[in-house]
Parts: structure tokens; C-alpha cells; sequence
């Protein structure tokens, strides 16, 4: 269980300006930051390579008024994200948080960019589920783990310190809470003492932690938890140990899109292109298009917590774009059936009621029905023999709930007033999501790890040289 321990002095075996707690993007991000103020950084992982959460995403980073879409001549502006976000979390997120946050994004993608080399376009042949504008930053090869590889590089080259398979146990504050280190656990099981004029705290939230799930977010106890193993959380606990105020725990991103049993991510752009989702029935259950957050809860709602992706070959071609649909079929996730009946029953559904589902989506296409969810379907979008089918679950991917930072990313008090030297970045710091599952707008969890990694690291990284 990590703690807190109160001293007035700390021996220490290293020393450091900035430790980083988590190697993920927002670690990375906040390394690269903190090495261009000239502080001596060390990012300690529990794993043993750098990954998080970012590893197991798509790595698509949503930003307004970048070079990228400049390139690409995609017209956007911040104060339409910012409309964005704050219409699918319903007006629940702090708006100045927020408005920091859609201005800080595109400095942080332009800067990894021109400064290291880190090559972004923007995703413009489909629009991901509350994004008005074509936003979604991504590196050649559209995963996490092609971001993850491209910031992994960049750090190793400005020589930052690199620990992996540390886990931090415990942090040590003095009688003010002013943070003076950290004690980690090696490999051998011996300890590390490790002082530090600043400290990030970017270890995501508490997605692999049962028990903290089961508190704040219950519908999802028993969900399958697509998330980074090393989410437990410490950061709330460290957080509320030190009485810092936390926020929306009971947000999260959820995905509707998991195929089961494999556990590869099935891109969103099936539905959002002309797929639909029906369930063990054969019947549609909900709008796909309300976004692939809060599908993961009306997936896990059906029968078997299971629900079946339906596409076509135009949509099986758009997601051959996705290196993770390409590993789906390549394990042998694609159902493929040439007509609407011999698909129904290679997934053993009624083949009636599927090809009445089928006929209902062809009237709502032509205009002559309206979807009973809601959902607009385009003529254009209409799907077409052969089909194929894929099987999914719901799955929780992480936490949107954390620390309250203030502008500088320090975390605060529930009176506001920030302590000296703790920061948090990532998913270890409150979204911009809100207190419910609807309220994460794709992206949002990238978007607030790059963003305020960057703003981490300057600020923690300048508070440290100015101090000399």
C-alpha cells in the first residue's frame, strides 16, 4: 500500500530536481519538458518498459490549430473543441481548466513535432463520435505503442534518467507537506531513497485497483479492465493521505469495442462510418454514434456481456487502416458470411430478427423511419453483402477522475491553495470528462496527458533552477 511519511530531514542515495513517477505519455512528455529547463530528471517506472495506458490505446491525440492541420488545410479552431467537450460532458468540467487545456494542446503537439522530430497528421476520412472538426493527432502507425516508441526515443536522446521496474512505495513530505523524495522498491528488493526538489506524479489513476473501482465506479466492477496493470491508483491514495482534494473519481473511458475473447481494440470508425452493434438477439440496442464511452456500458448490459460488431467490406477496408483491426483478423476475430442469413447463424443469432434489424437501418437510411435511438444513418453508408461480424465486449480502459491542479499542474487543497512542489499530469490529475462515463469525448485522455505532461515539466523544472 503506498504511503506517506512525515520527516524533517531525508538521506537519500540519488538526487534529482525532477522525479517523474510513470513512464507513460505523460511522464515522457513531462521529462522532455522538465530537460530543456536544464533540471536533472529521472522517470522511475514499476514496469519493466516503458508503456501505461497510452501502449494499450489508439494514440490519437485530438488538438485544434496545429501545424499538422494547417498541412492538411483542416479548418478548426480551439473555441469549437473546447464547445466540444464541454457539450459531451454536459457543462460539468471546470471551463478554465478546460480552455488551459484545448490551449495548451497544439503548443505540445507542434513542439514534439518541430523540436523532436515526432511526425503527426490528422485522422480526416472520419470524424470520431462530439468531434465537430477532423482533430485526431496520430503517428504513422496509429497505435499507442507507435507514440509510445517515438517519445521513449526522444527522452533516451536528451539523456534523461530512466529507472524501470522501480515502483515507488512511499513519498516523503516534511511538516509542511513539502515533498522531499520518494522510496522505491527495486527488483531485489532492496530500497532506493531518492530526493527530489519536485515531484510528478504521473502514474495514470486507479483502473487496476478492485477496490477502488468497486467504490467509485461499481458498474464496472466486474467489467474486463482493458487498462495498464500499473493503474492502482497511487496517486489518489498518496493524494487523499496528504488531504489534496480529488475530483469526478466516478468518471472513466469505457470502450464498447474489445473483441472477445482475443482483447484487441476494434476501431470505432466501423460504427461511426455505417456499423452497427446488435446483440445475442440479433437487435440493436442502442446509438452507436453516442460515442464508444458509454457503449461499454450498454454493451455490458446484454445478455452475456457481449454484442457484435456488423461492417461490411467497404468498413473491413477502413479499418485495414488500423494496425489493431489488422492483428483482430489476423487472430481470427472477422466473421465473414455472404449473405445476412449465413452470417446470423455463424453467430447463432435468430436470422430473422437479424435481417429485420438489417432492414430497419435500410429504412432509416431511405428517410421512410426514424431510429427509434436516435442515430442518423446516411444513405451513402448504407451496408452492403458481404458482411462480416466481429464479437465484443465492454471494457473499462481508465480512470477520468484525480488531483485537482491548478494553472502551474500543482496539486491543490480543497481551499485552492496548491502545494509547493507536487505536481500531476495524466490520468493521475482530474480530466476534462466530468463525473460520468458519457462525458469522455474520444481522446480526452491523451489529450490531457500530453498537455499537461508538458506543462509538468517546464513548471517543475524551472521551479527547480530557480531555486539554485
Amino acid at each position: 500500500m503506498p504511503g506517506v511519511i512525515r520527516s524533517s530531514e531525508f538521506k537519500a542515495d540519488i538526487q534529482v530536481d525532477c522525479l517523474i513517477i510513470g513512464g507513460g505519455a505523460a511522464g515522457l512528455t513531462a521529462a522532455l519538458a522538465a530537460s530543456e529547463t536544464g533540471a536533472t530528471v529521472l522517470v522511475a517506472e514499476r514496469e519493466n518498459r516503458l508503456s501505461g495506458s497510452t501502449a494499450l490505446s489508439s494514440g490519437l491525440i485530438p488538438a485544434a490549430g496545429t501545424k499538422a492541420q494547417d498541412k492538411q488545410s483542416i479548418a478548426d479552431s480551439e473555441d469549437i473543441f473546447f464547445a466540444d467537450i464541454m457539450a459531451k460532458n454536459k457543462n460539468t468540467a471546470d471551463v478554465e481548466y478546460v480552455k488551459q487545456i484545448v490551449g495548451q494542446i497544439p503548443k505540445t503537439i507542434d513542439w514534439l513535432s518541430d523540436k523532436y522530430g515526432i511526425a503527426f497528421h490528422v485522422l480526416d476520412n472520419f470524424l470520431y463520435p462530439g468531434h465537430t472538426n477532423h482533430r485526431m493527432h496520430t503517428v504513422l502507425e496509429k497505435t499507442g505503442v507507435g507514440l509510445i516508441h517515438r517519445l521513449e526515443t526522444a527522452v533516451f536522446a536528451q539523456d534523461v534518467m530512466v529507472a524501470t521496474g522501480v515502483q515507488v512505495s512511499e513519498l516523503v513530505v516534511d511538516r509542511t507537506d513539502k515533498a522531499l523524495g520518494a522510496i522505491c522498491l527495486r527488483p531485489d528488493g532492496t530500497n532506493e531513497r531518492i530526493s527530489a526538489a519536485a515531484i510528478i506524479l504521473a502514474c495514470n489513476g486507479y483502473g487496476a485497483n478492485p477496490g477502488l473501482i468497486a467504490e467509485h465506479i461499481p458498474e464496472m466492477k466486474d467489467a474486463l479492465y482493458f487498462g495498464h496493470s500499473g493503474n492502482q491508483g497511487e496517486a489518489i491514495l498518496w493524494g487523499k493521505t496528504l488531504g489534496a482534494e480529488l475530483l469526478h473519481l466516478s468518471g472513466y473511458q469505457g470502450h464498447g469495442s474489445v473483441a472477445h475473447p482475443h482483447g484487441i481494440l476494434v476501431t470505432w470508425a466501423l460504427m461511426m462510418e455505417g456499423g452497427i452493434q446488435v446483440n445475442a438477439k440479433g437487435e440493436r440496442f442502442s446509438n452507436e454514434h453516442n460515442g464508444y464511452s458509454e457503449q461499454a456500458v450498454s454493451v455490458l448490459a446484454q445478455d452475456e456481456k457481449i454484442a457484435f460488431n456488423i461492417f461490411d467490406e467497404r468498413l473491413a477496408v477502413l479499418g485495414r487502416g488500423f494496425d489493431d483491426f489488422k492483428k483482430a483478423e489476423q487472430s481470427g476475430a472477422l466473421i465473414k458470411a455472404e449473405s445476412s442469413e449465413n452470417l446470423a447463424r455463424k453467430l447463432g443469432v435468430d436470422p430473422s430478427t437479424f435481417y429485420k434489424t438489417l432492414a430497419e437501418c435500410e429504412q432509416y437510411a431511405s428517410g421512410d423511419q426514424v431510429d427509434p435511438f436516435g442515430r442518423n444513418f446516411e444513405p451513402k453508408k448504407r451496408l452492403a453483402a458481404p458482411y462480416y461480424a466481429v464479437k465484443v465486449t465492454g471494457a473499462l480502459f481508465h480512470t477520468q477522475g484525480g488531483l485537482r491542479v491548478n494553472c502551474d499542474a500543482k496539486i491543490c487543497r480543497p481551499n485552492g491553495v496548491p502545494f509547493d512542489n507536487i505536481f500531476a499530469c495524466g490520468g493521475a490529475a482530474c480530466g476534462v470528462s466530468g463525473p460520468n462515463v458519457s462525458g469522455y469525448l474520444s481522446g480526452n485522455g491523451l489529450l490531457t496527458a500530453l498537455s499537461l505532461g508538458e506543462i509538468t515539466g517546464t513548471k517543475a523544472g524551472k521551479m527547480t533552477s530557480e531555486s539554485y
